[in-house]
């Protein structure tokens, strides 16, 4: 059965920050959206994946390990290799996708409140 996927819809059901949602699975990757507001992401990394953050509206902070903070806009994509301590924030709501592996846990091995499952994400 083919059907599309109206990102903009899926966006308006989720309700909680940093709570990725997963939306499509291609291959051995994951397709996500969340939305972000706040600081509430630990430093983490991803010890084996790389992931890929791709700006669908708002303004997000990159805080990546030993480089300067920057800030994506809508439109931007950037790429965290795997092992990269990282974390992002938002003064105002950001709505993003990410591309990650299968194996990808959301908050690397640091476990806090906002970690989820991937059972928590479908």
């Amino acid at each position: 059965m083919n059907s599309s996927i109206n990102i903009a819809s899926v966006l308006e059901n989720v309700q909680q920050y940093f709570s990725p949602k997963i939306i499509a699975e291609v291959n051995d990757v994951y397709v996500k959206v969340a939305k972000i507001k706040g600081e509430d992401i630990p430093w983490h990394n991803h010890k084996n994946e790389d992931e890929l953050f791709y700006i669908l509206d708002g303004t997000l902070l990159m805080e990546i390990e030993n480089e300067e903070p920057f800030i994506m806009k809508k439109g931007d994509m950037y790429v965290v290799k795997q092992g990269v301590e990282h974390r992002v924030s938002s003064i105002k709501e950001c709505q993003i996708m990410l591309i990650e592996n299968k194996t990808t846990a959301h908050t690397g091995e640091v476990i806090t409140e906002i970690t989820k499952t991937i059972n928590q994400q479908q």
